[in-house]
């Protein structure tokens, strides 16, 4: 399994990411994750649709609650573009803070048992067993049309250029 030590930060300390990290151009390995009420997600349940990937250490940080709240808000103007908010919080936890936050446009999955999604695509942190933040675009081929891995794990995405990938593709 491939490391790549001090690309990211968080808030200032290097860490290092743990898994195979993806870039555009390359077809997007299928995964399996967790809805909250325990039921298998896979990436290969929405085949044929475009589909933004946003990862989140932790929904229950202001930042990651943010992220979710914004492409929640995003999808509705996407029409036919699926978005996966994906963590390594409880499936449980995610129910209760979707159920809480209005969450009702974004499917939002978990990583915690195997951690497949994020060995595939190079979000493990490897000091904190949590992923780290970043958004992955899939277009209907299942290719990757755009990948952000962010730098600094308490900053936000770019939601304008993740858009404009999805706008480009859909």
């Amino acid at each position: 399994m491939q490391e790549h030590k001090g690309i990211i930060t968080m808030q200032g300390n290097p860490l290092t990411l743990k898994g195979n990290m993806v870039k555009e151009g390359d077809m997007a390995p299928d995964f399996l994750v967790l809805a909250p009420d325990l039921s298998p997600v896979r990436l290969s349940d929405f085949k044929g649709k475009v589909r933004i990937l946003s990862v989140v250490p932790s929904v229950d940080t202001p930042v990651c609650d943010t992220q979710t709240r914004q492409f929640n808000k995003e999808a509705a103007a996407l029409g036919n573009v699926e978005i996966l908010t994906i963590s390594c919080d409880l499936p449980f936890a995610l129910g209760r803070y979707c159920g809480a936050a209005g969450i009702d446009k974004v499917h939002v999955c978990s990583d915690h048992r195997d951690l497949d999604f994020g060995l595939k695509y190079g979000f493990v942190i490897s000091e904190l067993r949590l992923l780290s933040r970043g958004v992955v675009v899939v277009d209907k081929d299942d290719r990757i049309a755009y990948v952000e891995y962010l730098k600094e794990v308490t900053q936000l995405p770019d939601f304008e250029k993740a858009l404009a990938a999805v706008s480009k593709i859909a």
